[in-house]
């Protein structure tokens, strides 16, 4: 079951309502920190292809429609494998503010989980991998550990090939 430390977030009591095993892991947040998810592996010891970045995407044409790609922390989205994931055309990278708001959580913060809105998100393949990823908890300095399978069927994602 859950174990606390460091206060719930949106994202943790999405977990704890749906009974999902999971462990927190909050760290240090330097506020100079180039990446923030390279900086949670180093400071929580992870292997980095097992810390995976939550990065908003917006796959509208004719007006902004906002999607989620979750991906390895050292590898990087790719948009146009996340647009075929979805069944669009194209995909850029939201704006930092439009991110923001529709996900309630600070850039640096967003978690998959707990989103104001819950959007379509598709999580790289690759973390099929592990018995567990480590996700953004929902602030800088926190994630939390799950087993994939359990991060897809609360957001009602996909796996696919969207790293690169």
């Amino acid at each position: 079951m859950a174990r606390k430390a460091g206060g719930g977030t949106p994202a943790t009591e999405v977990l704890e309502a749906a009974g999902v095993a999971f462990s927190l892991h909050p760290y240090e947040h330097d506020p100079r920190a180039a990446s923030y998810g390279m900086e949670a592996a180093e400071a929580l010891g992870v292997d980095p292809a097992r810390v995976f970045k939550t990065l908003v995407v917006d796959v509208g044409s004719d007006r902004p429609e906002l999607a989620v790609g979750v991906v390895p922390v050292a590898a990087r989205l790719d948009l146009k494998a996340i647009a075929g994931a979805l069944g669009r055309k194209k995909a850029t990278m939201a704006d930092p503010a439009a991110a923001s708001r529709s996900s309630g959580y600070v850039v640096g913060g967003i978690s998959p989980l707990g989103q104001r809105t819950l959007l379509p998100t598709v999580v790289d393949e690759s973390a099929i991998l592990h018995e567990t990823i480590l996700v953004s908890g929902g602030r800088r300095g926190l994630d939390v550990e799950l087993a994939p399978d359990y991060l897809v069927t609360l957001l009602g994602a996909s796996y696919s090939p969207i790293a690169r």
